[in-house]
């Protein structure tokens, strides 16, 4: 099939920073796809234009009729890094669109940090719990986030203070790549500001201060780890449980009687792509094995 959808990444700097082929996907497109922001940004055309203002979802399926018609859909910065395109590709066949990204906030931030983008962990908080940061936290690890909005880096802040990272060095980035690209530096325990920009993006560089409790990813956690009435399998015996079940990404497990969610919870940590279900009769211990998940962050699993 000739492809019909193409997906461009679009910067703060708008039409100015697009490749050629991506001028002329605008300039040609018959149908116009994305948030206000980003279709601010290109001048009138006789195109037809589709906000995401009305549910990403429900705007995605009003593309489905639009085959045939040149669709162009403006997404920021790299689509295909916790983006839009991501999305795109779970619904429509490879062979129906094109992606041309660009440099997306991940690239842009460890360029203004000086920092290797492989030796850190990309991660978003848009539409998922901070809780999740839980298992990223550890001595010298250095974080880059996209924010839900304006009110994520405090949110942020909050958590390393509680988890005992309060000397945290933080770097927000509004609006990286544009005219009101700004930069705000501070410590976690000294963070003063509930809000910033919506967009921006934010690099934490994780500092150990008193009572944090530093927790390995390698399975067979201290048992005082987890919130549990007596119902949990010992860490040596949890290792060993681990190793011969070997967590692989897309495996899913299903820990039936979890009790405190353990065995689950070590599953997941140990693998991201992996998934897992809990099932627990008791609603005392279900509700710990909730709590348990998102101290250990990993929030986002099902537990019955």
């Amino acid at each position: 099939m000739t492809p019909w959808l193409t997906v461009v990444g679009f910067g703060e700097d708008g039409l100015e920073g697009l490749s050629q082929a991506a001028r002329r996907a605008v300039a040609e497109a018959e149908v116009l796809v994305g948030g206000t922001r980003h279709l601010a940004k290109v001048p009138p055309s006789k195109a037809e234009r589709l906000d995401w203002g009305n549910g990403f979802l429900e705007t995605l399926e009003r593309l489905v009729p639009l085959r045939g018609r040149r669709v162009v859909v403006l997404a920021s910065g790299d689509p295909m890094n916790f983006g839009a395109g991501a999305s795109i590709a779970k619904r429509f066949d490879a062979s129906e669109f094109v992606v041309i990204p660009n440099v997306g906030a991940f690239s842009l931030a460890a360029a203004r940090l000086g920092w290797s983008l492989p030796d850190v962990e990309t991660l978003t908080l848009h539409g998922r719990p901070v809780d999740m940061l839980n298992l990223h936290l550890a001595p010298g690890a250095r974080l880059l986030i996209l924010a839900e909005n304006g009110a994520t880096p405090a949110q942020v802040a909050r958590l390393l203070v509680t988890r005992g990272y309060g000397p945290s060095a933080i770097a927000v980035f509004e609006h990286m790549g544009g005219a009101n690209e700004r930069r705000i530096d501070g410590v976690a325990a000294a963070w003063d500001r509930p809000r910033t920009a919506d967009l921006n993006t934010i690099a934490v560089e994780c500092r150990v201060g008193d009572g944090a409790r530093v927790l390995a990813r390698v399975p067979g956690l201290p048992e005082d780890a987890f919130e549990h009435d007596g119902q949990i399998t010992k860490r040596e015996v949890r290792a060993a449980t681990l190793a011969r079940l070997m967590p692989l990404p897309h495996q899913v497990l299903w820990d039936v009687g979890a009790g405190s969610g353990a065995i689950a919870i070590e599953w997941l940590r140990a693998e991201r792509l992996a998934r897992a279900v809990a099932i627990e009769r008791e609603p005392a211990r279900a509700a710990a094995i909730r709590r348990n998940a998102a101290n250990l962050g990993v929030p986002y699993w099902k537990v019955v």
